[in-house]
């Protein structure tokens, strides 16, 4: 006998956990997510090095985080850190057009000269001109944020069942659903927070692709000399070839890649922790003396980088929740809030969702 819920989630990273979450406050019926892996947030949400950061994703997903930062204050999972943005003289053009892009829609972004730029990260090399700081910016508790909505979840009722990896969905006026262990349930609502396997998903439910592509980033835990302190403000350039925060004593560095993959368990290339380093002792004087640990993670990105949220636009019953990018953790309450709403049929709150509607593909 196969088990009927109202809403089976396909994901349990920080999509489908933070839904969920919002579902249930917000009165919906039975709810079951259902996660592949042996836990839930094994691939890019258990991965993510995240950061509040106002600015990133551009000014369309602006909304989203300004609406989260405040919930993320209050649950204590923000904790200070701070931005600067780096320019060489070749940079400046965009450095001035980052600036008024974002001073327009109100982030506070004080210009930075070469003297305060040395007082933050001493030892910066001399290409090194100009920057902005972004004094908004935060450092982000992810594991915390992930457990607090799985607990939620769980506590209003909802079910997770892990190792539950979908392998047939068909819609007979509800959802038949099959696992590949051979268990059986059916749902009214199927939700595809499914992440990197966001469309192998919806052609699985006769949903077309929107075209979500899965991104690897390298992330290296290094040792460096002098150490790295504390205090460091969260350090990029306005070409997007790297950014470095402390962590522990340690230094968190990426080269930015984005490499497109298949959805898979990612795992760090070696020319890539080497471009890493390489592009760090371009900035700082800085003697790198052991990589501690390296990784890899997944972002999937939509065509227009966008999230998707909504109903699809020919199959009934089948809601997005995917395309989240590296933006998915610093928006997840707002969005969640946002796209629960909109599943429910419930007047929509702080944020519009019409920009991030799987019809605009």
């Amino acid at each position: 006998m196969s088990q009927r819920f109202d809403i089976a989630i396909v994901g349990a990273g920080m999509a489908g956990a933070s839904l969920g979450a919002h579902l249930l406050a917000r009165g919906a019926g039975s709810v079951v997510m259902l996660e592949g892996e042996d836990r839930p947030g094994y691939h890019s949400t258990g991965r993510s090095a995240a950061f509040w950061q106002e600015t990133y994703g551009g000014p369309q997903v602006q909304p989203l985080t300004l609406a989260s930062g405040p919930v993320l204050e209050e649950l204590g999972f923000l904790h200070p850190r701070g931005g600067l943005h780096l320019a060489r003289a070749q940079d400046l053009p965009e450095l001035h057009a980052f600036a008024e892009e974002f001073s327009g829609v109100g982030v506070d972004l004080p210009a930075q000269d070469r003297a305060a730029l040395e007082a933050q990260v001493p030892g910066l090399d001399p290409q090194w001109v100009a920057g902005l700081a972004e004094p908004s910016c935060r450092d982000i508790d992810v594991a915390g944020l992930h457990q607090h909505y799985l607990a939620a979840f769980r506590r209003a009722g909802g079910e997770v069942w892990t190792r539950a990896r979908l392998a047939v969905a068909r819609r007979e006026g509800e959802w038949a659903l099959g696992l590949e262990d051979g268990r059986e349930i059916r749902a009214g609502v199927l939700v595809n927070a499914a992440g990197a396997w966001a469309d192998e998903v919806a052609a699985m439910a006769g949903a077309r692709p929107v075209g979500i592509q899965p991104l690897r980033r390298t992330m290296a835990q290094i040792r460096v000399s002098p150490e790295a302190q504390g205090a460091m403000p969260l350090v990029m350039d306005m070409a997007g070839t790297f950014y470095f925060k402390p962590e522990g004593g340690r230094l968190w560095l990426t080269p930015h890649d984005e490499t497109p993959v298949p959805p898979c368990d990612a795992a760090p290339e070696e020319i890539d922790v080497a471009v890493a380093i390489d592009r760090f002792e371009g900035v700082v004087d800085w003697r790198v003396e052991a990589v501690e640990h390296r990784w890899a993670g997944l972002r999937s990105f939509a065509p227009d980088r966008l999230p998707v949220y909504g109903w699809d636009v020919s199959v009934p019953g089948f809601f997005w929740c995917a395309g989240q990018g590296g933006f998915g953790i610093q928006t997840a309450p707002a969005a969640a809030e946002m796209a629960a709403r909109l599943l429910l049929g419930q007047e929509p709150g702080e944020v519009d969702p019409g920009a991030f509607g799987p019809g605009r593909f």
